[in-house]
């Protein structure tokens, strides 16, 4: 079984292929677009088109008819050829990782799409994506590299913007970093791991989305993984949208509240919510919450809507709760400036308590941030784990970063 990727050599392309395969071309100006502010006024609900009845059965009874076939296979290979399915049986007094059960679906769904998905790579997610030719065999159950490669159109990179490139600017501002800092920090932020481009890149943050101040963190799943339990105890309340991020689940469920749900983008739901749990309060001794968190993303990159900004604000003004904004899709790509939600709806971002976003998509970089009032800033940077126990981001990401972010804001 070889899982062994040659070395692919990517010579056969000219300069002009690579730079046209990197950053594509606007060949015509019917392809621009402007985005203009919407000045608080909010999104009209968008058309839910559900696929019929039929639909739903037919595939619902596909999913039951590969259940059982896989069933029938894993009892008929687990008698009669055991040796295939050693890693789902006892050996020598141990228990396997996965039952048969747990791993079911990746063994007799997935499995058989493999080929399909995680290509690996080699080159620039740009325009067009270099994919490693592989040949698949036994139903995919593992794969071997013949040595050739195809061009692909790229359509699922965090590349948003082309920043992530291979020659140019941000290029260069990375290189001439690694000349200067070498390319790790060698520490979290508040023992070793701070430099001069980590106080700078933070205030270039809450310059561009114009806030009081930002902090930066090594990833951005962590980011929110992290920050609710910094800011959170049982006696706090999240009300969540049911389609948030599972790192927004994660860090909510660390912390230790309560959390409640609302259904995607419904205004009127969330009213009715937040009513309730403001009159019975909390769990058992019915006190008031000692806080009220709203969570939303300020663009869902699954179902390409975004949060109605303005009455969310108008109902945190009449209900008097702490409003949290995860804009990890839309900073950088949605407004007349790229500032984010904010920015596309006309609103003051200072009207928004937390603005979280992350500087892998359109900054083509790595990491995240936390944006907000200075009196929370200063707060995190003591106790928040997703920086103080992990090691600060690396100078070069930090020089794409800031070189990406002054190109948006034309400085």
């Amino acid at each position: 079984m070889s899982r062994v990727i040659p070395q692919i050599d990517l010579g056969g392309l000219s300069v002009e292929d690579k730079k046209e395969n990197e950053f594509g071309a606007l060949t015509s100006d019917d392809y621009r677009y402007t985005t203009v502010s919407r000045n608080g006024v909010p999104l009209p609900d968008p058309i839910e088109d559900e696929p019929p009845t039929y639909v739903y059965i037919i595939t619902y009874l596909n999913y039951l008819i590969l259940i059982i076939v896989g069933h029938i296979k894993d009892f008929i290979g687990i008698n009669f050829q055991p040796h295939k399915y050693a890693d789902l049986l006892e050996k020598d007094g141990m228990a396997p990782w996965y039952t048969k059960f747990e791993s079911f679906y990746i063994r007799r769904m997935k499995q058989k799409i493999d080929d399909c998905f995680a290509r690996p790579t080699a080159g620039v997610p740009g325009r067009l994506i270099t994919c490693i030719d592989r040949d698949a065999h036994d139903y995919n159950r593992y794969f071997t590299f013949p040595g050739t490669t195809s061009q692909c159109l790229n359509l699922s990179s965090y590349n948003y913007l082309g920043f992530a490139q291979s020659e140019g600017v941000c290029t260069d501002s990375a290189l001439e970093a690694v000349d200067k800092y070498g390319v790790g920090v060698g520490g979290p932020r508040n023992v070793i791991g701070t430099t001069d481009l980590h106080t700078e890149t933070e205030q270039t943050i809450a310059r561009f989305l114009g806030v009081d101040d930002a902090i930066l963190f090594s990833m951005g799943y962590a980011t929110n993984a992290s920050l609710f339990a910094s800011l959170l105890d049982k006696k706090s309340l999240v009300i969540s949208d049911e389609l948030n991020h599972t790192s927004i689940r994660t860090g909510v469920r660390l912390s230790g509240c309560s959390v409640k749900t609302f259904p995607h983008n419904n205004m009127q739901a969330l009213e009715k919510l937040l009513r309730e749990q403001i009159s019975q309060g909390q769990p058992r001794s019915h006190r008031p919450w000692k806080k009220i968190i709203i969570a939303v993303e300020g663009l869902y990159s699954m179902e390409g809507t975004m949060a109605n900004l303005p009455k969310l604000l108008e109902l945190k003004k009449k209900y008097k709760f702490y409003l949290f904004v995860d804009e990890a899709h839309s900073v950088g790509a949605i407004g007349p400036r790229g500032r984010g939600v904010c920015d596309y709806f006309g609103i003051d971002p200072k009207e928004i308590d937390i603005l979280m976003g992350t500087l892998t998509k359109s900054f083509g970089a790595a990491g995240g941030y936390v944006s907000g009032k200075q009196e929370i800033i200063d707060r995190l940077r003591l106790d928040i784990n997703g920086q103080n126990y992990a090691e600060a981001i690396g100078t070069p990401v930090l020089a794409q970063i800031l070189t990406s972010m002054k190109v948006i804001m034309a400085k």
